[in-house]
C-alpha cells in the first residue's frame, strides 16, 4: 500500500522568542516492511544546523531560530509504500546492542500492577504470552485523549485505567521487559478507517521474539502492526522517539497545535484502476 501523510506542527508564542533549539524525529527510513517514495521537512521560522541518525538509527535534525520569532512551524510530507509482514520487522540491526532494549527508564520503570499484569499474561511461547498482554492492555486501558500526559509512567497509567496509544506502549513495554523479553517503542503514523485527519502521530511496541526478532504490538487497537503503518523512530522509550522536542529562552507561554493526514495515495489508486 502506498500511504501519502503530511504532518504540521506549529507553535505560536505569547510574546517574541529570542532563540529556540529544536530535535525533529520526522523522517522515516526504508526497510523490512516500507519503503520511502519521496519525503521532505520543512521549517518556518527556524533554519537546519545539522543532520545525522541517534544511537537508535533514527533520523534527526537539528533547527534553531536566532532573534524574535512569534511562530515556528514545521511540516513533514511524503509518501511511503508499505507491506503487511503480519507484525514481525525481523532481525536486530544497528549499532544499538539487543541488551540494551531490557533497560528501565522513568517512563517504563514497572511496579506492583505491571508485574501483577505479566503474571497474568499466560502461554506456551513468548509469542503467545505477548498476544495476551496487548489483549489485556487493551481491556484494562481505556482510550482517552487528554487524560495522560508525556510524563505519564505505564504503573501511572494502568492505575488509572486511562490512557493514549504512548501509555498502551509503555506499559506494553514494561511488561515484556519484565518477562525477559527486550522491548522498545515505535513512533509512526497509522492509517485510520474513515478517519484522514488526526491530532497526533501514533505509537506502538516492539518485543525481540526468539526465532522472528523484532515483533510490533498495537496495544490501542488490539492488533500487529499491517501496511497501515508507517514507523518514523524507536527507543527505549517516547523520549527517545519525540517527532518535536526541544527549548528555548525566554518565559514565554505557547500553543502548540498539530495536524496529521494519513491516506491512500492517489497515484496508487490510478494505479489499479
Amino acid at each position: 500500500m502506498r500511504l501519502k501523510i503530511n504532518h504540521t506542527t506549529e507553535y505560536l508564542y505569547d510574546e517574541p522568542v529570542p532563540y529556540s533549539l529544536q530535535r525533529l524525529r520526522l523522517t522515516p527510513a526504508s526497510g523490512p516492511t516500507q519503503t520511502v517514495k519521496e519525503w521532505d521537512v520543512t521549517v518556518d521560522g527556524a533554519k537546519l544546523e545539522v543532520r545525522y541518525d541517534d544511537h537508535f538509527g533514527n533520523r534527526v535534525e537539528l533547527v534553531e531560530t536566532e532573534g524574535p520569532r512569534s511562530a515556528v512551524k514545521v511540516v513533514a510530507r511524503g509518501e511511503v509504500e508499505t507491506i503487511d509482514k503480519a507484525g514481525v520487522f525481523g532481525p536486530h540491526i544497528g549499532n544499538a546492542p539487543l541488551w540494551l532494549f531490557m533497560r528501565e527508564t522513568p517512563l517504563t520503570k514497572s511496579g506492583k500492577l505491571i508485574r501483577e499484569l505479566t503474571r497474568q499474561s499466560t502461554g506456551d511461547t513468548p509469542l503467545e504470552r505477548l498476544h495476551e498482554l496487548m489483549a489485556l492492555i487493551h481491556l484494562e486501558v481505556e482510550y482517552e485523549t487528554g487524560s495522560t500526559g508525556t510524563e505519564t509512567t505505564a504503573e501511572e497509567a494502568l492505575e488509572s485505567g486511562k490512557g493514549v496509544c504512548q501509555d498502551h506502549t509503555h506499559i506494553f513495554i514494561s511488561a515484556a521487559r519484565n518477562m525477559g523479553l527486550p522491548a522498545r517503542y515505535v513512533s509512526g503514523y497509522l492509517m485510520m478507517e474513515d478517519v484522514a485527519e488526526q491530532i497526533a502521530t501514533h505509537a506502538w511496541a516492539e518485543a525481540h521474539v526468539p526465532g522472528l526478532g523484532w515483533v510490533g504490538f498495537d496495544a490501542a487497537n488490539k492488533l500487529c502492526p499491517d501496511e497501515r503503518y508507517v514507523r518514523i523512530a524507536s527507543g527505549l522509550s517516547y523520549r527517545d522517539c519525540a517527532p518535536v522536542s526541544g527549548m528555548r529562552v525566554g518565559l514565554s507561554g505557547e500553543s502548540l497545535t498539530v495536524s496529521v493526514t494519513v491516506q491512500q495515495s492517489q497515484s496508487q489508486d490510478q494505479s489499479q484502476s
